[in-house]
């Protein structure tokens, strides 16, 4: 049994979201979604390795029946870049606020690749028994970093149900990207502090974007008050 069976006129819409933050982060894209009729699922991320992560999302993505629109938020556009590749289900992927690495990229190496980028200074570690570690950003400062552009009141409530990342998955490399062979969108706020603009504008325009929608003064979670944008940009990438 599968665990979507799409109507024949409306692919499934998977929804990654990325460290830092949970399913939740989505609310506001899935219910216009639902309400528009598409099938959805919002992937509770296990935010352990990219290559682990990317093989959950691809087992997953085996068990919906029909076409598939695959969406990633930050270290999420690392899975969806993996997990697609090969899957002839997946029709377009959506990059919202999210890296979109090349083959032997990490997460790391693109936020550093280009200058503006602060969630370094604003991460705190707990240590794991395999001596690796999972890291938070502090709450004090998680408003500033991660979602400036919501509301206090709805950005701390977002930064006390982030989920952890550990430091291993931002530092392992991507393998053969999806978006070389797949239709790819992108939409990301002017000012990112995870990822920088500059690092979003780059890897738009190397995966040959269809269109890229740059929000003006938008944040990494831009997608939360501009989940319209984002509904929109969705739509587009289901249509084409």
């Amino acid at each position: 049994m599968t665990l979507f069976s799409a109507p024949s006129d409306k692919p499934t819409v998977v929804l990654v979201h990325g460290a830092f933050a949970d399913a939740s982060s989505w609310n506001g894209v899935i219910a216009p979604l639902l309400a528009d009729g598409y099938p959805v699922l919002a992937l509770a991320n296990p935010l352990r390795g990219v290559l682990s992560d990317s093989e959950y999302l691809r087992r997953t993505l085996a068990e919906i029946e029909g076409r598939i629109v695959l969406v990633g938020h930050s270290y999420g556009g690392m899975l969806i870049s993996n997990a697609a590749t090969g899957n002839p289900n997946v029709n377009a992927l959506v990059y919202i606020g999210a890296f979109a690495p090349d083959a032997g990229e990490s997460a790391g190496d693109l936020a550093g690749k280009y200058p503006g980028g602060s969630l370094g200074e604003t991460l705190t570690p707990v240590k794991l028994p395999d001596g690796t570690s999972d890291l938070y950003i502090r709450p004090e400062l998680y408003h500033a970093q991660f979602a400036a552009d919501s509301s206090a009141e709805v950005s701390a409530v977002l930064g006390a149900g982030q989920r952890p990342i550990t430091d291993l998955a931002l530092g392992e490399a991507s393998g053969e990207p999806a978006w070389k062979s797949i239709p790819s969108w992108f939409l990301f706020g002017s000012e990112d502090l995870n990822i920088p603009v500059a690092a979003h504008r780059f890897m738009a325009e190397r995966a040959g974007s269809r269109r890229t929608v740059e929000i003006e003064g938008g944040s990494h979670t831009v997608s939360i008050p501009e989940a319209a944008q984002v509904v929109d940009l969705i739509h587009e990438a289901a249509s084409a």
